[in-house]
C-alpha cells in the first residue's frame, strides 16, 4: 500500500515509529558521506604501482626520442595520444593531451570562446546575450562554469535516451544566441543514462543557427561499467564519426580523462575534435603553456600499455563499486518499494544513483540526513543556479564510503524520505 492510500491515522502511526528509528540513528553521532563521486581508498590502491613506473633510473624519452623531463610537445606525446585515442575511440590525430583535469579543459574552452571567440567568430563577451543548454538533472560543475562566465542557462529535461532532442533541435537550430550544450553521454551524472543511437545521430545532424555553436561532449564514464557481462554494458555511438557522416565535423568537442581510472587530480585529460577546432586551440595553447606534464603521460602509457589492460583495470574497479550500488538498491527496494514516495535509477555504470522524491521534499530530506550525520550533495545542485524547480532530485554517490558505512547512510536516507513524505502527504490532506 502506498502512503497516499493510507488513512491519516495509519500515517501518524507510521510516522511515530519512524521518528523513534530516526532519533536512535541521531544518537549514534555518525559522520557519513554520500556527497561526491570520489573513488574509495580501495580503488585508489589499484593504481599504486603507477608510482613505481618511473624512478631516477628510468628512460625518460618518448617513442620519438623526446626527453619528457624537458619543455616541448605541447599537445601530448605520441604514445599518450594513442592510448587515450583508443580509450575514446578516436584517431590519435584527432586529440590533444592536456593536464590532469577534463573540467579544466572545458573551463578553458569556454574562457577562450568568451574572450577570443570560436574559430574567428565574435567573442561571447561582446554579445548582449549568449545561452547554454543544460540537460537536467546534470553535473553541477558544468553549470558552475557557464554561470561563472555569465551564460543564460536553459534547462533541457533528460530522458532514458538522453536529452529531449525536440527541445535541443528547436533551440539550437533557431536561436543564434545558443552557443553550446553540456552532455555526459554515457552513464550520465547523476542518472546513469546513456544516449541512444538516435539521440547521438540527432546531435550530429544539428543545424545550428550560430556558427560558433559547440557540443561539449564530456565522456567521463566511457569505460566505467559496473558489470563484466557485455550485455550489461552500455554502448554509445562515437560522436566525432557521426558528426563527420552528417557533414558537421566541427560542432563537437569530446572530453575524456583517467580521473576515475587512476588517481583523481593526477590522471590524464584529453580533448578530441576536428582539425579546425584543434588548430584553433593550439593557437592559444602556445600562449598558455610550453607543455603539459609529459612524465605523467609517460607514466600512464607504461603502466597500462594498451586499452585491454586498462579495461582489465576497470574490472577491478567494478568489483569494488558493484556491491555498493547493489546495497543501495537493495535498501531502497526494501524500505521504499511500493510506498510511492520516490523513484531511483539503476545504471549499468558510472558513479551515481539519481533519486527523485515527491515534489517539494528534496531539501528537507537532505537537511534531515545532515542532522542524522549523513552528508549528501545539496538539493538543487544538479540544476543550473542550484535551483531544482520541483525540489525533488537528490544525487546519491555510493563510491566513497566503506560498504558498512554506506549501508548505514542508505538506511538513514530512507527513513528521512519516509518521514518527509508523510509530512508532505499529511499537509496536503489538511488543505
Amino acid at each position: 500500500m502506498t502512503y497516499k492510500e493510507m488513512t491519516k491515522e495509519e500515517l501518524l502511526e507510521e510516522r511515530q515509529q519512524l521518528e523513534k528509528e530516526y532519533d536512535a540513528w541521531k544518537r549514534k553521532g555518525l559522520s557519513l558521506n554520500m556527497a561526491r563521486g570520489k573513488p574509495s581508498a580501495a580503488q585508489l590502491d589499484l593504481s599504486n604501482e603507477l608510482m613505481d613506473v618511473l624512478n631516477s633510473n628510468s628512460y625518460f624519452n618518448d617513442q620519438t626520442g623526446t626527453d619528457c623531463r624537458n619543455y616541448g610537445v605541447s599537445d601530448g606525446i605520441p604514445e599518450a595520444k594513442a592510448l587515450m585515442g583508443e580509450m575514446s575511440e578516436v584517431s590519435p590525430d584527432d586529440m590533444i593531451i592536456f593536464g590532469n583535469s577534463s573540467l579544466n579543459i572545458m573551463f578553458d574552452q569556454i574562457a577562450r570562446s568568451y574572450a577570443k571567440g570560436v574559430c574567428g567568430s565574435t567573442p561571447w563577451c561582446k554579445l548582449d546575450k549568449w545561452k547554454f543548454l543544460c540537460p537536467v538533472p546534470g553535473y553541477d560543475r558544468h553549470f558552475k562554469v557557464t554561470e561563472f562566465f555569465g551564460a543564460e542557462m536553459i534547462n533541457i529535461p533528460m530522458t532514458p535516451d538522453g536529452p529531449d532532442m525536440d527541445m535541443v533541435e528547436d533551440y539550437v537550430n533557431n536561436d543564434p544566441a545558443v552557443k553550446g550544450i553540456w552532455c555526459v553521454p554515457k552513464y550520465s551524472n547523476p542518472q546513469g543514462y546513456s544516449y541512444s543511437d538516435e539521440t547521438v545521430r540527432r546531435f550530429a545532424a544539428l543545424k545550428p543557427a550560430a556558427e560558433d555553436f559547440r557540443i561539449f561532449w564530456d565522456n567521463a564514464y566511457s569505460i566505467h561499467h559496473l558489470y563484466d557481462e557485455p550485455e550489461k554494458q552500455d554502448v554509445i555511438l562515437e560522436i566525432l564519426d557521426e558528426c563527420r557522416k552528417a557533414g558537421n565535423p566541427d560542432i563537437v568537442y569530446k572530453f575524456i580523462s583517467t580521473s576515475k581510472v587512476t588517481f583523481p587530480g593526477s590522471g590524464l585529460a584529453a580533448m578530441a575534435a576536428s582539425k579546425k577546432n584543434l588548430d584553433d586551440v593550439r593557437k592559444y595553447m602556445t600562449v598558455q603553456t610550453i607543455g603539459h606534464d609529459k612524465l605523467n603521460q609517460l607514466r600512464h602509457v607504461r603502466f597500462f600499455g594498451n586499452l585491454a589492460n586498462m579495461k582489465q583495470h576497470m574490472r577491478r574497479h567494478a568489483a569494488i563499486l558493484r556491491p555498493k550500488f547493489e546495497a543501495v538498491w537493495d535498501i531502497f527496494d526494501k524500505n521504499l518499494g511500493g510506498l510511492g514516495v520516490g523513484e531511483w535509477t539503476r545504471p549499468n555504470g558510472g558513479y551515481f544513483v539519481s533519486f527523485d522524491s515527491l515534489n517539494g521534499c528534496a531539501k528537507k530530506i537532505v537537511a534531515m540526513c545532515k542532522e542524522a550525520g549523513v552528508t549528501l550533495t545539496p538539493a538543487g545542485a544538479t540544476y543550473p543556479y542550484g535551483k531544482d524547480p520541483d525540489d525533488k532530485n537528490i544525487r546519491i554517490a555510493p563510491s566513497y564510503p566503506p560498504l558498512a558505512e554506506l549501508k548505514q547512510a542508505a538506511e538513514i536516507f530512507t527513513i528521512c524520505v519516509r518521514l518527509v513524505s508523510i509530512d508532505k502527504i499529511l499537509s496536503e490532506s489538511d488543505n
